[in-house]
């Protein structure tokens, strides 16, 4: 079941957002969030901040699991996902580090490094909600555009529209890893729940056709037609504005 929860703006797509995981841990204290990265979860980020700090809510019992790192990025890069995350969430709430995993993108092997992450998510029993973004060209996680759909931790190279999507957050275009490692559609779809949170015109198309088009590898997200159990979408009205004319 796919539940669309309007916003009029970002900022109140957020704190919505931030409500459907704390609803997750206050029922389940040790649940396990699947969490992503760039700008789409920053303002439900900061909300869950606050409400931490505020005493509404813990996350010392609760583990988590990202969605996928880049491919040469040590951990403290400024534009690594584990800076990213630690930046963000887990520096400032009461999440104990030993409970917070992501792939390492600088590992000697990466095949082997997709192996060991997906029997660290089987070891948790699989996410007890998933937090996803969505790509202008409807990637989850960094699953791209494809003949097939992914099941396992991968080895991804990023699409153009991808990297160039992805150029804003460094110095020079030049400068975007090519690849990353990234939790497959599989994993993704073996949530419990799922937090899809779109904002911005520019992924009102996206959104649309994910949500009402044909379910088809070539817009991965439209896979989320099949899950099993609920699809929490958060987006302000600029992100369903295409929905809402059609």
């Amino acid at each position: 079941m796919i539940k669309i929860i309007y916003s009029k703006t970002a900022e109140e797509a957020g704190i919505k957002a931030a409500g459907v995981i704390a609803e997750v841990v206050k029922n389940k204290p040790d649940a396990v969030l699947g969490l992503a990265t760039g700008s789409s979860p920053l303002g439900m980020y900061a909300e869950l901040v606050r409400m931490n700090k505020a005493g509404e809510i813990s996350f010392k019992d609760v583990k988590s699991v990202n969605l996928d790192e880049y491919v040469g990025l040590t951990k403290d890069h400024d534009q690594s996902y584990s800076y990213f995350m630690h930046h963000n969430l887990f520096d400032h709430i009461d999440i104990k580090e030993e409970n917070t995993n992501l792939p390492n993108g600088v590992a000697e092997d990466p095949k082997a490094e997709c192996k060991r992450y997906d029997a660290v998510i089987e070891s948790m029993g699989g996410d007890d909600v998933q937090v996803l973004g969505i790509g202008n060209n409807g990637h989850i996680g960094f699953n791209e555009p494809s003949d097939v759909f992914s099941y396992g931790t991968g080895l991804v190279d990023l699409t153009d529209s991808t990297i160039d999507a992805n150029s804003r957050f460094f110095a020079t275009r030049d400068l975007v890893p090519t690849q990353a490692l990234s939790m497959g559609v599989g994993q993704i779809m073996a949530a419990k729940k799922i937090l899809l949170i779109a904002l911005g015109r520019g992924k009102a198309e996206i959104l649309e056709k994910s949500l009402f088009g044909d379910v088809t590898p070539k817009v991965p997200a439209s896979i989320l037609r099949f899950f099993k159990g609920e699809v929490v979408v958060c987006a302000d009205d600029e992100a369903l504005s295409v929905i809402k004319e059609k």
